[in-house]
C-alpha cells in the first residue's frame, strides 16, 4: 500500500506535459496542450492535455487520468510500477509500508528470484557464444546476431547441473523456487533445462521471471516452460511483450501468436508486433493486458484441429473484454505452416498481406456456429441461438453487441427482438433499469432548479480547492439536501486527501465505490477555462440558492401548520428575517412577524 498522500505529493511534483510528451509528441493549443489518441486511431487531435488540472482527457474515446494511469495504459504497466517510475524521474523515494515479519521474508524471496533468473539468463547468453551447434542451429533458423541479443537467447549445455557453474551456492533455495533446478531422490538436485535454446521471458518492466527451453534436436517436449513461481504467472504474462510495445503502438496492433520462434522470427523480419501465450490458453487477462496496448488483437493459430481449439477458447475468453472501438481478428495458417515459415518464405509484405485476410472475431463466432446446425431446418436454426446464448451473453452492452445480434438474427430468421428475449437479454436489461436507482443528479426534486446540483459538482471537480474555501454550514447545508450529497461527500474526500488538482483528484478516484459519477465529467471539467475566482463566485450563488430554498421550505411548513409555542415563534422570526436577508432586504410575504 502506498499511502494517499505520498501520492498526493508526487502529482503535485511531476508535470503531466513532460510525462505524456516523451511518449506522444504534444502541441500547443491554447491553454492546453493536443495530439493523436495514442489509445485509438485516429486522424485529427483529440487527444488534450490541461497542465494547469494535471489531467488528460480523449474526446474521442473518452480516456482520462493523470500522468500515473497514462503510464499505465500506454506502458502496460502496474499501479506501483507507474509510480515508482515517476517517483523515479522527479528524486522521490516511495516508502515502504511496515511489514510483519512473513511479508518481508516474502518480498526479500521475490528479489532473491529476480536476481537468481537474471543471472541464470546472463549465463545462458554466455554459453550460447561456446556453443556452436547451438550457434548454427539459430542461424539456420534465419536469426541474426543482433536479433538473438536483442530477446537475450541463448542455449543451457547438455549436463546435469549447468548452473552450478554460475552460481557459489548450487544448494540454495530460490534456485528450486525459480524453477531452474530440480531435487530428486536422496536430496540429489539437477537442472531442468538441459541442451535447449533458452528464450528468457521478461515482464513489462524487463524483469527476467521465467524461462522456455526449445530442443535443438528431435526430443520431447518440444518446448519446456518454467513452472509459475512467485513472479511468475502464465495466465497473465506474454513472450515478448517487452520489446514489442514501441512497434505494437506503431502498429496500432498486436498479433498472438503460439511460440516463441515464431515471435522472434517475426520480428526478424520486421514484424515487430508480435507476442505468444506461455504455452497456456488465452485467457481473460491475457486480452486486458493486449487491449492495453492497442485497440487491435489478431490471433495466429495453426490451421489444424488444436490450433482451432486454441482459437476457439481465445473467441470466448476475448468476448467479455470486447467494447465499441477494440477488434479482435483470428488468422488461420495454411495447413503445415506457421509465422515462422511463412514469413521466412514470403517475407514482411507477404506475411501482413495475408494478415489482412484475418476474420473479424464477430464472423468467425457466427461462421462457425452456423457450420454445427442444419440452417435450412427451424430444428437447426434454433439450435445455432441456443449455441450462441451462453457466447453473446458474455458481450458488454455495446453497439458492437447489437451488431452480433442483428447478424445472429438474420441467420436465425427471428427479429432481433425475439433473438434479445431468447437469449435472456432483454429482460436483463430492463431488470438493470429497473434496479439501477437514477443518479440524483439526474432527477432532483421539483424545487430545486435540475442544473443546479450538477453544476456545483462540476465546479468542485473542475477546481478542487473550492472545498477549502466551503464553511461548514455550506458542507452541512449540501450533506442536508439529497440532491446534492455527492457535492458534499466529494468535498470531504478533498479535504480527507489534501487534493488541490483535478488530476490529483481523479487519481485517487480509483479507490471510491462511485467513481463512474464523478468520472463522467472527465470531458466537460478539462474545457472549463474559468478562474478560480470565478468559479468561487459561481459555487457561492448555487449555495446561496440551496440556502433560500431550505428556508422557503421550513417557513412555508410553519405557516401553513400555525405557531403555537414560544420556541416556533422565534423560530419563524429568525426564518422570516433570514428569508429577508437571502432576498436582498424585500418583504417576505403578507404575514407579520409574530
Amino acid at each position: 500500500m502506498i499511502p494517499q498522500s505520498f501520492i498526493q505529493d508526487l502529482l503535485h511534483r511531476v508535470d503531466i506535459v513532460d510525462v505524456i510528451d516523451r511518449y506522444v509528441k504534444l502541441k500547443k493549443a491554447g491553454a492546453n496542450y493536443v495530439a493523436c489518441c495514442p489509445f485509438h486511431a485516429e486522424k485529427s487531435p483529440s487527444f488534450t492535455v490541461a497542465p494547469t488540472k494535471q489531467f488528460y482527457h480523449c474526446f474521442g474515446c473518452g480516456a482520462h487520468g493523470t500522468a500515473i494511469s497514462f503510464l499505465m495504459e500506454y506502458s502496460g504497466v502496474g499501479f506501483v510500477d507507474a509510480v515508482k517510475d515517476l517517483a523515479q524521474s522527479v528524486g522521490m523515494k516511495v516508502p515502504e509500508p511496515e511489514r510483519s515479519e512473513y511479508s518481508q521474508k516474502k518480498a526479500s524471496e521475490t528479489h532473491d528470484l529476480y536476481g537468481v533468473l537474471l543471472e541464470a539468463a546472463r549465463y545462458y547468453r554466455s554459453q550460447l557464444k561456446d556453443s556452436p551447434r547451438a550457434v548454427e542451429y539459430l542461424k539456420g533458423r534465419g536469426l541474426s546476431g543482433d536479433i538473438a541479443k536483442r530477446f537475450g537467447i541463448g542455449y543451457a549445455p547438455d549436463a546435469w547441473q549447468n548452473l552450478d557453474q554460475a552460481f557459489e551456492d548450487y544448494g540454495a533455495k530460490p534456485l528450486v523456487t525459480s524453477g531452474l533446478v530440480k531435487q530428486g531422490e536422496g536430496s540429489k538436485r539437477y537442472d531442468v533445462f538441459r541442451d535447449r535454446i533458452m528464450f528468457p521471458i521478461v515482464d513489462v518492466r524487463g524483469n527476467v521471471i521465467g524461462f522456455g527451453g526449445r530442443v535443438l534436436d528431435k526430443g520431447e517436449p518440444k518446448y519446456l516452460n518454467s513452472p509459475e513461481t512467485p513472479v511468475f504467472e502464465k495466465g497473465r504474462e506474454l513472450y515478448g511483450l517487452y520489446q514489442a510495445r514501441r512497434a505494437i503502438h506503431d502498429a496500432g496492433r498486436v498479433l498472438v501468436v503460439e511460440g516463441y520462434m515464431d515471435v522472434v522470427a517475426l520480428a526478424q523480419h520486421g514484424v515487430g508486433y508480435a507476442v505468444a501465450t506461455l504455452g497456456t490458453a488465452t485467457t481473460g487477462l491475457h486480452v486486458q493486458k493486449l487491449f492495453r496496448q492497442a485497440d487491435e488483437v489478431v490471433f495466429s493459430f495453426d490451421g489444424d484441429a488444436a490450433g482451432r481449439r486454441a482459437a476457439w477458447r481465445a473467441l470466448e475468453n476475448s468476448l467479455p473484454e470486447l467494447v465499441d472501438g477494440k477488434s479482435v481478428r483470428f488468422l488461420f495458417l495454411p495447413q503445415g505452416e506457421d509465422p515462422d515459415t511463412y514469413i521466412r518464405q514470403h517475407g514482411k509484405d507477404g506475411f501482413e498481406a495475408l494478415l489482412g485476410s484475418a476474420v473479424p472475431l464477430s464472423r468467425y463466432l457466427l461462421d462457425e456456429l452456423s457450420s454445427r446446425s442444419d440452417l435450412a431446418s427451424a430444428e437447426g436454426r434454433a439450435a445455432l441461438v441456443s449455441a450462441a446464448k451462453p457466447l453473446v451473453t458474455k458481450l458488454q452492452k455495446s453497439a458492437f453487441r447489437a451488431q452480433v445480434l442483428h447478424a445472429l438474427a438474420e441467420r436465425a430468421r427471428l427479429a432481433v427482438g425475439e433473438v434479445e428475449a431468447l437469449c435472456g437479454l432483454a429482460a436483463s436489461d430492463a431488470g438493470a433499469r429497473a434496479r439501477a436507482a437514477p443518479p440524483p443528479l439526474k432527477a432532483p426534486r421539483a424545487k430545486t432548479a435540475p442544473s443546479l446540483p450538477r453544476e456545483a459538482l462540476r465546479l468542485v471537480i473542475s477546481a478542487p480547492q473550492l472545498a477549502e474555501t466551503m464553511t461548514d454550514d455550506q458542507r452541512r447545508l449540501l450533506a442536508g439536501d439529497p440532491d446534492y450529497a455527492p457535492v458534499a461527500g466529494l468535498v470531504d474526500r478533498i479535504r480527507d486527501a489534501g487534493i488541490s488538482t483535478t488530476g490529483a483528484l481523479f487519481q485517487a478516484l480509483r479507490e471510491w465505490p462511485d467513481a463512474d459519477l464523478y468520472e463522467s465529467f472527465a470531458g466537460e471539467v478539462l474545457e472549463e477555462t474559468a478562474s478560480f475566482d470565478d468559479a468561487r463566485a459561481d459555487l457561492e450563488g448555487i449555495l446561496g440558492k440551496l440556502e433560500l430554498h431550505r428556508v422557503e421550505a421550513e417557513y412555508g411548513e410553519l405557516v401553513s401548520r400555525g405557531v403555537s409555542t414560544e420556541a416556533e415563534r422565534e423560530r419563524f422570526n429568525a426564518l422570516r428575517a433570514k428569508l429577508g436577508e437571502l432576498k436582498g432586504g424585500r418583504r417576505v410575504g403578507n404575514v407579520p412577524p409574530v
